[in-house]
């Protein structure tokens, strides 16, 4: 089992991959055209938000008390699933 401070590690990792890949997507999503550009900008910015309410669990997550991990840990995975959810969707369109 990770401890703490490697699962906050593992976490900043992918996260900061999925800023890249955030990134690439906003980009995709101005070069689309019409109606796909609206669609898919709509989805890019649904993104963007859930993006930056994990980025805040986890900075959450990483102050937050040994006693409340458990809380920590459930808010800032729920977050990551939805978040991990919306990239699929949005990748595979």
């Amino acid at each position: 089992m990770e401890s703490r401070k490697e699962h906050i590690g593992t976490m900043e990792k992918q996260l900061t991959q999925w800023g890249k890949k955030l990134d690439e997507l906003t980009a995709k999503a101005e070069k689309a055209g019409g109606d796909a550009k609206s669609d898919y900008r709509k989805g890019v910015d649904d993104l963007k938000a859930k993006y930056k309410v994990t980025q805040s669990k986890l900075a959450e997550f990483k102050t937050g008390s040994s006693e409340n991990w458990d809380t920590f840990k459930t808010g800032i995975e729920s977050a990551w699933d939805e978040l991990e959810e919306t990239f699929k969707k949005l990748t595979n369109q």
